[in-house]
C-alpha cells in the first residue's frame, strides 16, 4: 500500500477526532475557593470578610481595592459589587486544633488540615460540606450543625382577644412576630432571621445567582440617601430669608406693673425735692468756689464733671 515499507494506517492515523475540552481539577477549585482570598489569592489570614454573594476575602486587600480599584486586574469582575465596608460582614471564626503550623519539609502540595472548623460539630472548613454565615454577627456555622441547633421554630398560642382599637394594635404586632421568627446565635446570642440572615460561604452558581438578585432588590428597597440633608438645608434657608421685623413682631414685648411705676415715678420726685433744698440751703462763699466770676456758667468737662456734688 504506497510502497512504504508493509504500514497499513489505521482509522484513527487517518480521520481527525474532536479533542476534549480538558477539565479542571475540583479539588484545587475547592483548596482555591477555602483556603485562599478571592481577590487577592492569598492564602487567607484574618481578619477576614465576607460579602452578600459569600466570597471570602482577606480584609487588608479588600480595603486596598476599595481606595484603588484598579489596583487588582480582575478585582472588578470578582468583587464589583462592593462599595464600601458597609457591604461586608467580619467574620468570626473558629481556628482548627488540629492544625498544625507547616514545617519547613513538607511540599506545598501536600493536604493540609482547614484553618478553622465549625464550633457546633468540629468540622473542617474545607469545602466538603456546605458552611454559612450570619450577616447580623458573622458567625461561622456548618449548615448542618446550625440546622441541628435551631431546630423548628416553637409553637406559639394565639394571643387573647382584646376590644377595642388596642386590641387592633396587639393582634397586628403579633401577626408580625408570628410571620417573622427570629432565631439567637449559638455562639453569642445576638438575633437574626433564618429566612434572610443566614448566607452561604462559596455558594454554587445556581444559588450565588439567587443570592445576587436578593441582594439586588435589598438595595433598591434602600431609602434614597441625601433627602433629609437637603430638607434640613432648605428649611435653613427659609429661616434665614424671613426679615428680622417678623421675628421682633413675633417677639412679645415687656410688660411693667403700674403700682411699681407710680412708686419708682414718687421716689425720683422726692429725690429731686431734696436736692432742690440742700443747693438752695448752700451758702455763697461755697458757690463762688465753681461758679465763674461774670456769673456765665462755663461747660463741664470730664475733669469738673462731678466735683460741685463731692465737695458740697
Amino acid at each position: 500500500m504506497g510502497n512504504d515499507g508493509g504500514s497499513i494506517p489505521d482509522r484513527r492515523d487517518l480521520v481527525r477526532t474532536k479533542q476534549k475540552a480538558e477539565q479542571a481539577d475540583k479539588a484545587n477549585q475547592l483548596r482555591a475557593m477555602w483556603f485562599f482570598c478571592a481577590l487577592s489569592k492569598r492564602p487567607l489570614q484574618e481578619p477576614i470578610v465576607s460579602c452578600a454573594l459569600g466570597k471570602l476575602y482577606n480584609k487588608d486587600a479588600l480595603l486596598e481595592f476599595l481606595l484603588d480599584r484598579s489596583s487588582f486586574g480582575d478585582g472588578e469582575e470578582i468583587c464589583g459589587h462592593i462599595r464600601s465596608l458597609k457591604d461586608v460582614r467580619t467574620l468570626k471564626l473558629t481556628p482548627n486544633p488540629a492544625k498544625t503550623p507547616p514545617s519547613a519539609n513538607a511540599s506545598e502540595s501536600a493536604p493540609t488540615h482547614a484553618p478553622f472548623v465549625c464550633p457546633l460539630n468540629f468540622k473542617e472548613m474545607n469545602g466538603s460540606q456546605p458552611f454559612v454565615y450570619l450577616s447580623t454577627c458573622g458567625c461561622v456555622f456548618s449548615q448542618a450543625g446550625l440546622k441541628a441547633v435551631s431546630g423548628t421554630p416553637p409553637s406559639r398560642s394565639p394571643p387573647a382577644e382584646i376590644p377595642g382599637e388596642a386590641g387592633k394594635e396587639k393582634d397586628k404586632s403579633a401577626e408580625k412576630d408570628q410571620s417573622k421568627h427570629l432565631d439567637l446565635c449559638p455562639q453569642c446570642g445576638a438575633k437574626y432571621d433564618r429566612t434572610s440572615d443566614v448566607l452561604m460561604l462559596n455558594p454554587s452558581p445556581e444559588v450565588e445567582e439567587q443570592m445576587r438578585a436578593a441582594m439586588v432588590a435589598r438595595r433598591a428597597a434602600e431609602p434614597a440617601k441625601g433627602k433629609g440633608k437637603k430638607r434640613k438645608a432648605a428649611a435653613a434657608d427659609t429661616a434665614v430669608a424671613e426679615p428680622p421685623s417678623k421675628k421682633k413682631a413675633s417677639s412679645p414685648m415687656p410688660t411693667t406693673n403700674p403700682s411699681i411705676a407710680a412708686a419708682s415715678k414718687a421716689v425720683a420726685q422726692s429725690l429731686a425735692q431734696e436736692e432742690a433744698k440742700r443747693k438752695a440751703g448752700m451758702s455763697d462763699a461755697v458757690k463762688s468756689l465753681y461758679a465763674p466770676k461774670d456769673g456765665q456758667k462755663k461747660k463741664e468737662t470730664f475733669m469738673t464733671m462731678g466735683t460741685f456734688t463731692r465737695y458740697a
